[in-house]
């Protein structure tokens, strides 16, 4: 099992709007496709106007065919411009659970 964190800093100000878009268009599409959300937030405290998102999968195989669907659906590519014009930058980290880790 891995996981994909991925964080945005958002535009200030935009994280209401961000929010609303994936709550109403976005969300399901991915779920469609990447399967496991293991949690979705945006910050509060220290850094301000992020969001991060956790995805679970198989692999780094798993990860990359199911990103792959997702991209090649023309609803996300409908729905990518919408966040896209939100985002000023994006990181992605794929993190290995330890053998202690509760989520391993």
């Amino acid at each position: 099992m891995l996981y994909e964190l991925r964080t945005y800093r958002l535009k200030t100000g935009s994280v209401p709007a961000y929010v609303k878009l994936v709550a109403d268009e976005g969300i399901a599409i991915q779920q469609g496709h990447l399967g496991r959300l293991v949690g979705y937030f945006s910050s509060d405290i220290g850094p301000l106007n992020e969001i991060v998102h956790i995805w679970a999968y198989e692999s780094l195989d798993d990860r990359t065919a199911r990103r792959a669907r997702l991209a090649a659906d023309p609803a996300w590519q409908a729905f990518i411009p919408k966040i896209q014009a939100l985002i000023e930058v994006m990181e992605n980290k794929i993190l290995l659970p330890t053998s202690f880790s509760p989520l391993g």
